[in-house]
């Protein structure tokens, strides 16, 4: 089933043809093909069925370059599209729909959130070295933050240290959950500064390019995940690592800033996306309800059934809407868009798993093969649960900052 995009009123024309011209690529390029374009990757694949998928893929990358739709999330001067955020924020739903559709887009995590962080934070030398070959395709890259005994939601417990010594620094740490690790030429890592190996401060953070060949990353292992065993999640060893000072990214103290500037943006596009795989389940449990027989009748007659479609559309319209409305906050610089951003973090993960539950449960059995997509996603709804923070955080987030209006002797405004 195609998704079905029209007109906004009130959206402007630009962010509207950009909707379209997405959807139309979807509906007429990607989901009939569903099936042809990954199954190159999957185990088993012969040579010319990895063959046929490199073909259509690159067939469709073209057809998105011609449309003028490629790397919404870079500018032009990088063979970007130079959209603004709210305009990434809407296509962002539409490319969810299909799967894979992003990476056809030119966006695949987590080269595109390092592309982005280059080109604010990086050096001109930078962004000829590492950059380039990135949004080339020529280079793989990895984002290294998360260690394995300290708590991923408090950046403050990092203790991965980079000291310096003459003109290069000295990296030493433990990391897991490093993304892209097994095929990353490079990865951006989280580190404390040092002056000296006999500082004994906390140090200011900061993030380096550590190129994977250096000698002392130790890549330990893909962690399997979900019972597959082995992802490209890695854990990471940091042992007497050295690459120059000059591979810092952005200045020493800028590092918290940096991963906030890029996991602000990304709740608000993993949301985005939600929201349209959201769409997709939703669609995908009607067809089957409009179709499927069952003791005497269809499953849309059921009155169970039609609870499910009630209770889904409300999750999917309240989750886009809260959405939509956080990203405008985000946009305008709003100071409260935080709050909005936890609210979001919490309630669109919890409405994605619920609506991919009642499309599995109308599936039965189909639901959770690998016939449809609904099981994947329904991995993706828990684990976004722990990504960019876990839930208890961000609620404890949300009760600070509204306590602290009423403190001040304000009530909220939930009309702004």
């Amino acid at each position: 089933m195609p998704i079905n995009v029209t007109p906004i009123p009130g959206l402007s024309d630009h962010i509207n043809d950009i909707r379209l011209r997405t959807a139309r690529i979807v509906n007429e390029k990607i989901l009939p093909n569903e099936g042809v374009l990954w199954r190159g990757r999957r185990s088993g694949a012969s040579e010319e069925e990895r063959a046929e998928s490199r073909a259509l893929r690159r067939q469709v990358e073209e057809k998105v370059k011609s449309e003028g739709l490629w790397a919404p999330h870079l500018p032009p001067e990088y063979g970007g599209m130079g959209i603004d955020f709210m305009a990434h924020a809407y296509m962002n739903e539409i490319l969810a729909y299909a799967v894979g559709a992003a990476s056809l887009f030119g966006v695949v995590a987590p080269n595109s959130g390092n592309q982005t962080i280059l080109v604010k934070y990086g050096t001109e030398e930078q962004k000829q070295k590492w950059l380039l070959p990135l949004v080339e395709g020529t280079m793989q890259s990895g984002f290294s933050m998360t260690e394995p005994e300290h708590a991923g939601s408090d950046p403050r417990s990092i203790q991965t240290t980079a000291v310096r010594d003459g003109d290069e620094w000295v990296i030493n740490g433990h990391k897991w959950f490093t993304s892209n690790g097994l095929a990353a030429d490079f990865f951006i890592v989280m580190c404390r500064a040092k002056d000296s190996k006999d500082d004994e401060g906390p140090g200011s953070m900061v993030q380096i390019i550590v190129p994977t060949s250096t000698p002392g990353v130790i890549i330990e292992r893909g962690i399997g995940i979900w019972g597959v065993p082995v992802s490209d999640h890695c854990e990471v060893r940091y042992d007497h690592v050295r690459v120059p000072l000059d591979n810092a990214l952005g200045r020493v103290g800028e590092g918290h800033r940096a991963a906030q500037d890029r996991l602000g943006a990304g709740r608000i596009f993993h949301c985005m996306n939600s929201v349209g795989q959201m769409w997709r389940a939703f669609d995908l449990m009607v067809e089957r309800l409009l179709t499927r027989e069952v003791h005497g009748g269809l499953l849309k007659d059921k009155q169970f059934m039609q609870g499910f479609v009630a209770d889904s559309y409300m999750d999917l319209q309240a989750a886009r809407l809260m959405t939509i409305h956080a990203a405008e906050k985000v946009d305008a610089g709003d100071p409260q868009a935080r709050t909005e951003i936890s609210a979001i973090k919490i309630f669109v993960p919890a409405a994605y798993t619920r609506v991919v539950d009642r499309a599995i449960q109308v599936w039965g059995a189909a639901g959770v093969t690998n016939d449809l997509p609904l099981a994947q996603m329904y991995l993706g709804a828990r684990t976004l649960r722990l990504a960019d923070g876990p839930d208890e955080v961000h609620r404890i987030l949300i009760a600070k900052n509204v306590l602290h209006h009423y403190e001040k002797g304000e009530s909220w405004d939930f009309a702004g």
